[in-house]
């Protein structure tokens, strides 16, 4: 018996070109999913469609700016009428926001949330309708931990990611009757790209000092790998996972619970 498989799957990952979405839909795709991956930078897109074909999968790239609906409902209604079908969305596109409330300014606000609460939106927005046309499917949300305890500095990517939990219960208890799941997971850091980037632009020649110093943060003593969050949604967008929906899932080597 094989178990996790998503055969004959069509699903959507945005934000796929890197990082947390990248192992998402390179995990998809190599369990039988056929994976569009939505993102801004199509360079980067096409990175992971690659992987997932050289590795014997289907995947396909659309660029797209998640924050721009009309954008978003002509990609996804592309998608359905080549595939066929929608049968899993995972919203992974975001972007970050380092500040307290007096040092976030209406612009960067806006731009978390155009993002990271708008995109969200529109993406669900835009394949509902098929979902409950085919009679069912998955959504995913990333959230994170900020979601649910304070994070220092984070105030306007802590507003979006709260938001982003409030709408997948909501939308999770809306189309229960539609035979429609709708979850989330909430990552602590989960060691990317970006932290690598954001460790070397602010913290230069203490990047080891620094990096270990967040690595410890976590109860567990280290930071998450873009691969454990993806076995996390190949489970929860699975067949499996039948059972479960309007859950938030945290991924954070004990964070919320043991950090005390």
């Amino acid at each position: 018996m094989s178990l996790f498989r998503l055969d004959g799957k069509v699903a959507i990952v945005t934000g796929g070109g890197s990082g947390i979405g990248q192992a998402i839909a390179r995990c998809f795709g190599s369990v039988g999913a056929q994976v569009h991956v939505i993102e801004l930078n199509e360079a980067a897109g096409q990175g992971t469609v690659d992987d997932i074909v050289n590795s014997g999968g289907k995947g396909f790239v659309h660029a797209c700016n998640v924050a721009d609906q009309a954008a978003v409902v002509n990609t996804m209604n592309g998608i359905a009428q080549s595939a066929g079908r929608i049968d899993i969305l995972v919203n992974c596109a975001g972007i970050a926001h380092v500040g307290n409330l007096d040092k976030t300014t209406e612009a960067d606000f806006d731009r978390v949330y155009s993002v990271n609460v708008k995109g969200t939106y529109n993406c669900m927005y835009a394949v509902i309708g098929q979902m409950k046309q085919q009679g069912g499917g998955v959504i995913l949300n990333i959230a994170s931990i900020a979601s649910s305890v304070g994070i220092p500095d984070r105030f306007a990517y802590s507003m979006s990611k709260g938001a982003v939990l409030a709408m997948t219960l909501s939308a999770a208890k809306d189309y229960l009757s539609a035979g429609i799941r709708v979850n989330c997971v909430s990552p602590a850091r989960i060691h990317t790209p970006f932290v690598d980037g954001f460790i070397a632009k602010n913290y230069p020649g203490k990047e080891q000092e620094m990096f270990d110093k967040l690595s410890k943060t976590q109860p567990i003593g280290r930071m998450g790998k873009p691969d454990e969050v993806g076995y996390l949604a190949l489970y929860l967008c699975s067949d499996e996972a039948g059972f479960i929906t309007g859950c938030d899932y945290p991924i954070d080597g004990g964070f919320i619970k043991l950090n005390n």
